[in-house]
């Protein structure tokens, strides 16, 4: 059985930070997609405050926020462990501590370990439900909002 060919999302990380950047959502938020590693373990993510992602106080829309965190857990876990795995994100929160303000900033890390570790606990095509923490911050490195997902992780069955 050949192996399938991974999406044109994650062929290269350039292609991945360039297409997420010119998505309609995130440039229409103002979100750009400023970084991202060789091997999609580190992902940064900002946002400037613009009329148009700012709410009815000049401050970053929370929706905005959320969105800028909402799928690079998720995609960047997908392309770590490749298309034998099913990877969704499950659930989220956030806390939303202070205004944002000016250009907000938020970097999504996954360590070898911890991707060792998934690939071992859905060894025997259990569900997998790892959770991850975030912290949005401000230009002062001052948490604007704290995000938690969790995402759901399991071997494709045949």
């Amino acid at each position: 059985m050949t192996e399938k060919k991974s999406p044109l999302l994650f062929r290269s990380p350039w292609l991945f930070r360039y297409g997420l950047t010119w998505f309609g959502p995130y440039w229409g938020t103002g979100i750009r997609v400023s970084h991202v590693s060789q091997d999609y373990g580190k992902i940064m993510v900002e946002m400037r405050k613009r009329w148009f992602n700012s709410n009815a106080f000049n401050t970053h829309f929370g929706g905005s926020l959320y969105s800028m965190c909402d799928p690079f857990y998720c995609l960047a876990l997908v392309a770590k462990l490749g298309p034998r795995y099913v990877v969704w994100d499950q659930a989220a929160n956030i806390e939303f501590i202070k205004p944002g303000r000016g250009t907000v900033r938020a970097v999504f890390e996954w360590s070898d370990a911890q991707i060792q570790d998934i690939i071992q606990q859905a060894a025997d095509g259990q569900k997998v439900l790892p959770v991850r923490h975030l912290d949005v911050v401000d230009e002062a490195g001052e948490v604007v909002a704290r995000v938690q997902k969790t995402l759901y992780v399991r071997l494709k069955r045949h």
